[in-house]
């Protein structure tokens, strides 16, 4: 009876992992496709790509090597997609993820995984990634001039969530919001039903600037904001999965689904911890279940990726910023943190912030890259400790 009822946890922890993606990440897909005038089919392909890419990864790892690994895609990177969007093309787009692939992979048969995030300062990454993630927060509150009501009463849900549900506060701040614009009458809700996702190739091509403003960047958020707090996730919990086999499984999984609009598959930090705990399996032994069960929640959810879009764009555009914004809350909190933890980066991480946060383009480079190299040269010249004679 106790391992049957541990199995029943494991697959509603994967289950609720899954969920807590679809509810918060997947929102930024929406906009990103909303700010690059993709058409409707083409976001189904998105959706279905990275359900899959998550899906098969998360459950050939997990069952595999035992392990409660759970794979997701690169939030982070879908939102310094945003910021370039509409200046860059589909298919350079593509032709970016396929690159970002590439390199994941090459970064996971070398192992030099942990080599590429000794060089980069932690203050510098997490001042690039709070800069990207930046405008999603102060969106969340322009879009209450729009929708007074509907933000107001989804920020109170998110308090309230943070304080009595933590675990589940962005699903709730979902419902509410959902419920809220259905009361309303903001819905259009009548051509919902199940539907099968018809997956789009998109040719990629290959640009030098792309590789410079996106690619590069793409790369970075993902190790240092997805694997490397991922792989922090396992450890605390006991598990010590094998980084080559993880970053190049998860980089494969990025590279078949590229050509359909699939971003960078990377490992799962948030909702990895519903699925490493007791409240997952009480043997730790037996949580790879749930890993198990978190792909097969993906892979239904990108079967079905068409009824999922038109869930999302049946709701008012100012819901979908709202709760993107506010489920990113707790991601911009962390990159802040981590800018101010240690003295000699702070100054070097600000700038790194503010060069990402302001958007700005030179030479047809975007904030990103700018930002690092600003970061990185203040760091070098400011940020490390002075000899004395």
């Amino acid at each position: 009876m106790v391992h049957r009822q541990g199995s029943l946890t494991a697959w509603v922890a994967g289950f609720l992992a899954v969920l807590i993606s679809y509810a918060g990440p997947l929102v930024i897909f929406v906009q990103a496709a909303h700010a690059g005038q993709v058409s409707t089919a083409q976001l189904v392909s998105w959706v279905w790509g990275i359900s899959m890419g998550a899906g098969v990864s998360g459950l050939l790892l997990s069952w595999w090597f035992r392990l409660p690994i759970i794979t997701a895609w690169s939030a982070p990177g879908t939102a310094l997609l945003l910021s370039l969007f509409p200046g860059i093309s589909m298919p350079e787009v593509v032709g970016a993820y396929v690159m970002a692939a590439l390199l994941l992979i090459l970064i996971g048969v070398t192992g030099y995984f942990e080599k590429i995030l000794a060089f980069i300062p932690k203050g510098i990454a997490a001042g690039m990634m709070a800069g990207i993630l930046f405008q999603f927060g102060v969106q969340a509150f322009r879009s209450s001039v729009e929708a007074p009501l509907l933000v107001l009463v989804m920020l109170a849900a998110y308090l309230a969530g943070r304080r009595w549900w933590p675990r589940y506060g962005i699903v709730v701040v979902a419902l509410v919001g959902f419920a809220v614009a259905f009361a309303s009458g903001r819905t259009h809700l009548g051509e919902l039903g199940l539907e099968l996702a018809q997956p789009v190739f998109i040719a990629p091509q290959f640009s030098l600037g792309v590789f410079f403003s996106f690619t590069i960047p793409l790369v970075l958020v993902s190790l240092t904001g997805q694997f490397l707090p991922g792989m922090a996730v396992l450890q605390l919990a006991g598990y010590h999965p094998p980084t080559r086999a993880v970053v190049t499984g998860t980089g494969l999984a990025s590279l078949v689904t590229a050509c359909f609009g699939g971003i960078t598959i990377v490992l799962a930090a948030i909702t990895a911890a519903l699925c490493t705990g007791k409240d997952a399996h009480p043997e730790p032994g037996k949580r790879y279940l749930a890993g198990i069960a978190n792909g097969v929640f993906y892979l239904i959810g990108g079967t079905f990726a068409a009824s999922i879009v038109k869930l999302f764009t049946a709701f008012p555009k100012e819901l979908i910023a709202a709760l993107a914004g506010l489920a990113l809350i707790g991601a911009i909190v962390s990159n802040i943190r981590l800018m101010s933890e240690e003295g000699g980066y702070v100054e070097p991480s600000v700038i790194t912030f503010l060069a990402t946060a302001s958007g700005m383009s030179l030479f047809g480079l975007g904030a990103a890259f700018w930002g690092v190299v600003f970061g990185m040269a203040a760091y070098w010249l400011i940020g490390h400790p002075r000899k004395t004679a």
